[in-house]
C-alpha cells in the first residue's frame, strides 16, 4: 500500500469505511498515524482492524476534534448537508486523494495523470492505463474508478499513476499537482451537492488550479463550461501547455472495437493527448487503442440469445451518459430508471427513434414512464429482473436489450456495479 512517514504521530478521523475509507485507515495506520474511524454501518465498523496501529472506533461528531491533523471523509459524504463541516472547525476536511498527494514526496520518481469530467472519465482513465501498460510503462489506476489509490503498491521509478477524479474527490483535495490534468466535459450532474451548475463547474476547474506551471492541461471544449475553463487556463499564461479537444473530429475508429461512437472519439483523443504528453510512442498508442477491451458496465456486451444482444450500460447514471448508448444501437428495448438526478430525459431525445419499447424501474419509474409515453411504447416494470423478463419476451432477433438507466442506483442496489451484475445474472437466467 501507499503510506507516508510524514503521518507518523499525527491524528486523523476517518468518516466512511467503504473501499476508499477502509484503504485510508490501513494506509494511515501503516504510516504511523493515530486513527479514529467511523461508519454508520455496524458491519463496516466491525470490518476495520488495527493490526499493529493505533485505531479507535468512534463517531467524529461526538469528539472534540481540536488537535486533529485532518478529517478524512468518503467522497460519498455530502459536505453541503453533513454536520461534520461545522463540527470540524479549523481541522482540514480532506479525502484519500489528498493523502496520496501528501505521500508523493516519499515515492520513487513518478508522474500523475488526473482525469475528470461528467462523462467518459472511467473509459479514458482505463484507456490511458492500458496504453501505458502496452508501451511497457509501469502504471497504476485508481480513484473514482473503484480502485482506492492508497491500496495500490508503489510504482518503481518512472511509473505513472492514472487517477479518475470525481468533483467530490477534487473538493477534498488541496495539493494534487498533476503532471497531466484532463477535463473531458461538464454537463449538469450532482447538483444536489452544489449551489448551482457554476459551482459544480468550478469544482472541476480546481484540478488545473492545483497544477504547477509547465504541467500539461488537456480540455474538451464541446460545452460552454469546459471551453470557459480552457480560456481561463490559457489566460493564466499556460497556453503552451494546453491542448484543446474540439467536438466532431472525424476519426477512423473501425479498428477500435471497444471505442465506437462520437463520445469515444473524444475519449480516444484525450487518451492520445495524455500519452503524447508522457512521451509514449505513436506505435504503442496505436497498439493500445486497438487492443483496448473496454470497461465492465459501460456498453458491455453481456450475451446474445436467440439473436437478441444484451448490453450492460449500468454506469450510465445520468441522461447525458445514457445518450451515446441510445445512438449506438438500433431497435432498442431500453431499461431505465432508479434514483433520478434530473426530472427530464431531454439529453436522450436524439436516440428516442432507436427505441422500440422502454421498461422503467425504481424510484423514477412512474415519472420516466410518463415522460416517455408520448414518444414510445413504455412499460413500468418496477424491478430490474422483471424488466429483463419483459424485454426478453418482446425482443426479436436483431434487437438489443439495453440497460442504460440514466439514474443512480442507490434506491434498489448497492451501487452501479451491483446493478450491472444483477443485470448479467438476470440475462443468464433467461431460458
Amino acid at each position: 500500500m501507499i503510506a507516508a512517514r510524514a503521518w507518523a504521530g499525527k491524528r486523523f478521523a476517518v468518516l466512511g469505511l467503504a473501499r476508499s475509507g477502509a484503504a485510508t485507515v490501513r494506509a494511515l495506520l501503516a504510516g504511523g498515524a493515530q486513527v479514529v474511524a467511523w461508519d454508520s454501518s455496524e458491519a463496516a465498523r466491525r470490518s476495520i482492524t488495527a493490526g499493529d496501529g493505533e485505531l479507535e472506533i468512534g463517531d467524529p461528531l461526538t469528539l472534540d476534534l481540536s488537535g486533529f491533523d485532518g478529517v478524512v471523509v468518503s467522497p460519498g459524504v455530502p459536505l453541503n448537508r453533513h454536520p461534520i463541516r461545522g463540527h470540524a472547525g479549523d481541522v482540514p476536511i480532506i479525502g484519500d486523494i489528498e493523502l496520496f498527494a501528501q505521500a508523493r514526496g516519499e515515492l520513487p520518481p513518478h508522474k500523475v495523470v488526473g482525469i475528470t469530467g461528467t462523462n467518459g472519465k472511467s473509459t479514458t482513465t482505463a484507456l490511458v492505463h492500458h496504453i501505458l501498460e502496452t508501451a511497457g510503462i509501469p502504471a497504476r489506476m485508481g480513484g473514482n474508478i473503484g480502485l482506492p489509490i492508497l491500496a495500490q503498491e508503489p510504482l518503481p521509478e518512472g511509473g505513472v499513476y492514472v487517477l479518475e477524479l470525481s468533483s467530490y474527490q477534487i473538493d477534498l483535495t488541496r495539493s494534487l499537482d498533476c503532471d497531466v490534468a484532463v477535463l473531458l466535459n461538464i454537463t449538469p450532474d450532482h447538483l444536489d451537492r452544489y449551489d448551482g451548475f457554476d459551482a459544480y463547474a468550478a469544482s472541476k476547474a480546481r484540478l488545473f488550479a492545483m497544477q504547477s506551471a509547465g504541467h500539461a492541461a488537456i480540455i474538451g471544449i464541446g460545452d460552454d463550461a469546459s471551453a470557459t475553463i480552457a480560456k481561463q487556463v490559457a489566460r493564466s499564461g499556460r497556453s503552451e501547455d494546453l491542448t484543446r479537444i474540439a467536438p466532431g473530429v472525424c476519426m477512423d475508429q473501425s479498428r477500435w472495437r471497444a471505442l465506437q461512437g462520437p463520445h469515444n472519439a473524444q475519449n480516444a483523443l484525450a487518451a492520445i493527448a495524455v500519452c503524447e504528453a508522457l512521451g509514449v510512442s505513436n506505435d504503442a498508442i496505436d497498439a493500445g487503442l486497438a487492443s483496448f477491451a473496454g470497461l465492465a458496465h459501460r456498453m458491455e456486451r453481456v450475451a446474445t440469445r436467440a439473436g437478441v444482444l444484451y448490453v450492460n450500460d449500468s454506469k450510465a447514471t445520468n441522461p447525458t451518459s445514457t445518450a451515446p448508448a441510445l445512438l449506438a444501437f438500433d431497435r432498442i428495448h431500453w431499461i431505465l430508471g432508479g434514483q433520478a438526478k434530473t426530472d427530464d430525459l431531454e439529453a436522450c431525445r436524439r436516440g428516442f427513434g432507436n427505441v422500440r419499447r422502454a421498461y422503467t424501474i425504481g424510484e423514477a419509474g412512474e415519472r420516466f414512464a410518463a415522460l416517455l409515453a408520448p414518444d414510445m411504447a413504455v412499460e413500468q416494470a418496477g424491478t430490474l429482473a422483471q424488466a429483463v423478463t419483459q424485454a426478453a419476451a418482446r425482443a426479436e432477433a436483431g434487437d438489443t436489450v439495453l440497460l442504460s438507466p440514466a439514474c443512480a442506483s442507490f434506491d434498489q442496489f448497492r451501487d452501479y456495479e451491483d446493478r450491472g451484475e444483477q443485470f448479467r445474472q438476470a440475462v443468464g437466467a433467461l431460458t
